[in-house]
């Protein structure tokens, strides 16, 4: 395998927000934002935009964290004894294989489960953006249909607020449909990006840890 030669998760991450950020202000100055929220009766596009900031942001520092944790592992591959300097989840979990000689394997599952633990609820929160434009489209069709349903008298006039009221119900089928999926969409790719992220640096850490330490600590665990 090719070492990791940086630990420049950060600034992609940095890059995707720039770039999301570039998209939603071409958005605004188009008007989009201003004509879902003119025509979502239901604020649910309102609502899924503010899931999809404060999800973005939790993204962000997620990916801080773990670029940290890239950063010690770059510095434990160049020199195994720097890290137990160091303060992160890597550092821990190798002080914990040096002193109390517990299972290599163990330990780096663990590492990989507690650093994955940490984007569940960015998937979750992907997962709840596409329901919720989901739960618009219902909306907007049980909207569309009321009127149907109460209209009595068939002549022009009647037929051309039926008209009205059907669309006002289709566009808040469609915003919060676009809405939640282009959010869930958005919010999976950022999650990916710090998923196979985390692949690697458990990859990487098993293969640093078999070089630097053999099997002794696996053996010694069983001794």
């Amino acid at each position: 395998m090719t070492p990791l030669k940086d630990a420049h998760l950060l600034l992609r991450a940095t890059l995707v927000l720039l770039l999301i950020a570039f998209a939603a202000y071409v958005a605004v100055d188009r008007g989009l934002f201003a004509l879902v929220f003119a025509a979502d009766r239901s604020y649910l596009s309102s609502i899924i935009l503010v899931i999809y900031v404060v999800a973005t942001t939790h993204w962000f520092f997620l990916a801080r964290a773990l670029n940290r944790e890239r950063a010690d592992f770059i510095a434990f591959e160049a020199e195994p004894t720097v890290i137990f300097e160091r303060g992160g989840l890597i550092a821990h979990f190798v002080r914990e294989l040096t002193a109390a000689n517990t299972s290599r394997d163990v330990l780096v599952n663990a590492l990989n489960d507690d650093l994955s633990n940490r984007h569940a609820l960015g998937h979750l929160l992907a997962d709840v953006l596409l329901k919720l434009g989901l739960l618009g489209t219902i909306i907007g069709f049980i909207l569309m249909l009321i009127p149907v349903g109460e209209m009595q008298d068939v002549d022009a006039s009647s037929m051309k607020s039926l008209l009205a009221a059907m669309s006002g119900g289709m566009a808040i089928a469609l915003f919060t449909t676009l809405t939640g999926l282009v959010t869930s969409l958005l919010l999976r790719l950022q999650y990916h990006i710090l998923d196979s992220s985390l692949v690697e640096l458990g990859t990487r850490l098993s293969v640093a840890l078999e070089r630097s330490y053999g099997d002794g600590a696996a053996d010694n665990s069983h001794a």
